[in-house]
């Protein structure tokens, strides 16, 4: 189960994403089943595995390899080694990145709010200035 939650963060897409890629795929992966899944500690049905794979962007053969590694496990033998997901799976931006530019433009903006408010005046702070120039 810890392989499958790397999985999903080394994948970036959330809970909803996965849902969305899966049903792309043909299959069936309701985010709530997803983040149950991922938050307990047993072995996930083989038809929700399948769909979560998928999902995450890993090729037959890698399913094939996490599919077969389930089955030892559900039979109590020993575990196959978590296959490594391939580099050649479709990836996105960092969310790190998407967050510094998100960033970056709410502080150009708040910079630019900002300088438009420099040298501007309350209605009180105008009235003492008029108050200070008349004789």
């Amino acid at each position: 189960m810890a392989e499958l939650r790397r999985l999903k963060a080394w994948s970036g897409l959330s809970y909803r994403e996965l849902e969305r890629a899966a049903a792309a795929a043909g299959e069936v992966l309701p985010y709530s089943t997803a983040a149950t899944m991922l938050r307990r500690d047993r072995l996930p049905r083989e038809a929700v595995l399948v769909a979560f794979l998928v999902a995450c962007g890993l090729g037959a053969e890698d399913t094939r390899r996490w599919v077969a590694a389930r089955r030892e496990l559900a039979m109590g033998a020993r575990p196959l080694p978590a296959p490594a997901p391939q580099p050649s799976v479709r990836r996105r931006p960092p969310r790190l990145l998407l967050a510094v530019v998100g960033a970056a433009a709410a502080l150009s903006f708040l910079a630019g709010v900002g300088v438009t408010a420099i040298g501007t005046l309350t209605v009180q702070e105008e009235q003492t200035v008029e108050d200070m120039h008349r004789p």
